[in-house]
Formats: structure tokens, sequence, C-alpha cells
């Protein structure tokens, strides 16, 4: 908890909020508003799928769930599902098979010490390739630890798409942050949430974009190719906590992503986005890693003077914080110069993949057929459509 010290105190080395670059809108959705289909990607067991069973079932939409790891899998989920829901549940398996384009982001990291080892960013990529397929105009992306206070705040989001490119639901409860930004809070740093793909209705048939494979890949996935696609934000959701210190290489893999993804929110915030010539530019870099650096070492500094009976876990938490300065001392200005250059190429790439594929209709055996390349074998899956 913040300590009780006043108002949340400002820094000059890092934006505590980005809430000025969303619409903020309350609009009553049309009653046509339509959701095709809720998108869950997940690594834990099925029971987590509740709230997302609740939601497709209210909106009388499919659910789709992409699945990893020891606790989750299409089969075992589909044994818990109600007999009124229509789904699509897919095993991802190796990703190297599934038809996705080669990402020069990819290729970037792979081999590095910042080569990100969750499949998260490509099953939210293959949810967007099975909108195309399937013909799917409006999906929202649903994680499996969000719970959304009604399936009217889910239609809401879902109508204001006939303007907007994406709209988000705004994280409540527990904070959707990186592990620096829940130190810098909780020490009396201000420090808000943006939104993010953890529930987030997207517009699949204009401005394409794609998730890189890098955290906070969600806040990549909302630019284009000079500033922030068309965005807005309505009602509110509620993340499940968790412990953010648990493990200190949460903090030091979350780093790369956190600081190329708060580089580039800072030229949005001032202003100064357009065809990201500031962001392609190791000088740009020199300056924000600068920042960075003095960010950390601030909040550093403010975990080391809380008091001895502080509720906050002093230990865990500037273990947290060195562990993401030793990883932020190896960001090299150039290499965060070629990540941006090579996420611009994968712009390009992506909506190259999309036109060589033909919108599909509803027949989602032969789509998911088309969601591993030619010639790879096929996916396990499940469907009730």
């Amino acid at each position: 908890m913040r300590p009780e010290t006043g108002p949340p105190a400002q820094t000059e080395h890092h934006h505590g909020s980005h809430r000025h670059l969303a619409v903020e809108t309350r609009l009553e959705p049309a009653r046509s508003a339509r959701v095709d289909a809720i998108v869950v990607p997940t690594i834990r067991h099925p029971r987590w799928l509740e709230h997302a069973i609740n939601l497709a079932t209210d909106l009388d939409c499919p659910l789709v769930t992409l699945h990893s790891g020891n606790w989750s899998g299409a089969a075992l989920a589909s044994a818990a599902m109600p007999a009124e829901v229509r789904y699509v549940m897919i095993d991802i398996g190796e990703v190297d098979r599934l038809n996705l384009p080669y990402f020069a982001t990819t290729a970037l990291l792979k081999g590095t010490l910042f080569e990100r080892g969750t499949d998260l960013a490509p099953k939210r990529n293959l949810g967007l390739l099975l909108a195309r397929l399937m013909n799917w105009r409006r999906i929202v992306f649903l994680d499996d630890d969000i719970e959304v206070s009604g399936h009217e705040e889910v239609r809401r989001a879902a109508s204001l798409l006939d303007i907007y490119d994406m709209v988000g639901m705004r994280i409540g409860g527990f904070p959707d942050n990186s592990v620096v930004c829940h130190a810098h809070r909780a020490t009396g740093g201000a420090q808000d949430s943006f939104i993010g793909g953890g529930a987030l209705a997207v517009e699949t048939t204009r401005n394409p974009s794609f998730f890189p494979n890098i955290y906070n890949e969600d806040w990549f996935y909302l630019l284009d190719d000079k500033s922030l696609r068309m965005l807005a934000v309505t009602g509110e959701v509620r993340q499940r906590s968790y412990n953010p210190y648990d493990r200190p290489v949460r903090a030091r893999d979350q780093e790369f992503g956190d600081v190329l993804a708060e580089g580039v929110y800072w030229l949005l915030d001032d202003g100064q986005s357009t065809d990201w010539q500031s962001a392609a530019h190791a000088d740009y870099w020199i300056g924000f890693l600068d920042k960075r650096r003095a960010f950390i070492e601030e909040v550093l500094r403010n975990v080391r003077g809380l008091p001895a009976d502080s509720e906050l876990d002093r230990h865990a938490m500037k273990a947290s914080l060195v562990a993401a300065l030793g990883r932020l001392h190896r960001i090299e200005p150039e290499f965060c110069v070629a990540y941006i250059k090579a996420w611009a190429e994968d712009r390009e790439a992506w909506r190259r993949h999309l036109d060589k594929i033909r919108r599909g209709g509803s027949d989602v055996s032969q789509a998911v057929k088309r969601l591993v390349k030619t010639g790879a074998n096929q996916l396990n899956w499940k469907s009730l459509l």
C-alpha cells in the first residue's frame, strides 16, 4: 500500500500516466452492437475461464481460447464447457509452425538477453488471423485474470468500434503495471495504468496491426505508422491481484519492453511521434536510457528509505529493482534503434501476410487448418459452433 505522505510524487524522469492519449467515453451501446468472438490466451487451468464463459453466454458469441502450458488444454477446457456455450479451443504447441509471417523483431531478439520466452504475442496474433479467416469483424481480447463488471460494458466497447480501431476497458482493482511502476506507486509516486490487451475490443478489418513478441506488446499494437491508432476507452474491468515482487526475474525480463514502450509513448506524450523519426535515432535513446536509469535509481532509493516496520516487502522490492537496473545497463541505444526499425518492417510484413489470406466464412475446420504453415502438423482443437 502507498505510504500516507500526501499526494503522489511526480518525477521528471518518468511519465506516470498516458491517460490523455485515449478518448474516454460512456456512450450507451447501440442495440445492434455485436461481439463476434471473445479471444482468451491462457496457460491456466480451465477454472480460470469461468468469467469469460459467462460473458460469452450473455453476449451470445463464440469463446475462443488459445492454450499452452502444463495446466491448460483444449480437451480439458472443452470438457468443462456448459452446453449453451459456443466455442473454439486450440492447443498452440510450437509457435514456429503457426501461419504467422517472419517477424524481424523476433529474429533480432533471438539468442540475446532480451529474447521473450512467452507465447502471449503469437497467441494474440493467431486470434487476429482466426478472426480474418472466420470473417469476424469485432473481437474482444480478454485475459483470463480479468473480470468485467457486466456484458453491457463489453457491448458498449464493441459499439464504439464503428468509430474507433480499438476500445480498451480501463483496468481497475489491482493495477496493471510493470514491476518497476508498481514499486514507484507503492513508494508514493504518481503512477496510472494505461489500457492494454488484457481487455481490448478491436476492429479487425481496417488499419491492421500486430503484437510483437516483447513485454508491452499490447502498447505496440495500439500504434500505427505515425502515432496512435483511433483509440477510445470505456468502462472498467478488474485484474486479479498477484505479488509483482515474487520473482526478480519478472522485473528483469520486463525491462527491455518497458524501456521501448515507455520511450515511444514519451514521444506520444510530447507530440513528437510523426513517422517515429526521433525513435529511429540513437541520440534519442541515449537521453531516454539516462532518464530510465535515473527513474529506477530514484524508486530504489525510495524503497530503501521505507521504515523498517513498513507493510511492504522491502527486500523483495529491492531485489526486483536491482534486477531491472542490471538488465537496463545491458540495453544499448543502437539496439533500441534497430528494434524500432525492425518493428516498422514487421508492420508491413503483417499487412502483406493478411493480404494473402482471403476472408472466410463460418467453416471453423478449414480456418483452423490455415492457422499453421503449409506442411506443418495440424493443431489440436475442439469446437462447438
